[in-house]
């Protein structure tokens, strides 16, 4: 009984990790989507015409 305990922790261990990789590398390309988007209506703001 102990034995299925531990490998079903593991295996849930595991895909906690990925799961975390995965969105850690989906924040940062958001971010840094963000950061340039920014930059590009800032750059273009003298532009605008109201």
């Amino acid at each position: 009984m102990e034995e299925k305990v531990y490998k079903l922790m593991r295996s849930i261990g595991g895909g906690n990790i990925a799961v975390g990789i995965v969105t850690i590398v989906f924040g940062l390309a958001m971010g840094v989507l963000l950061i340039i988007n920014g930059a590009r209506l800032l750059a273009g703001k003298s532009k605008i015409m109201f």
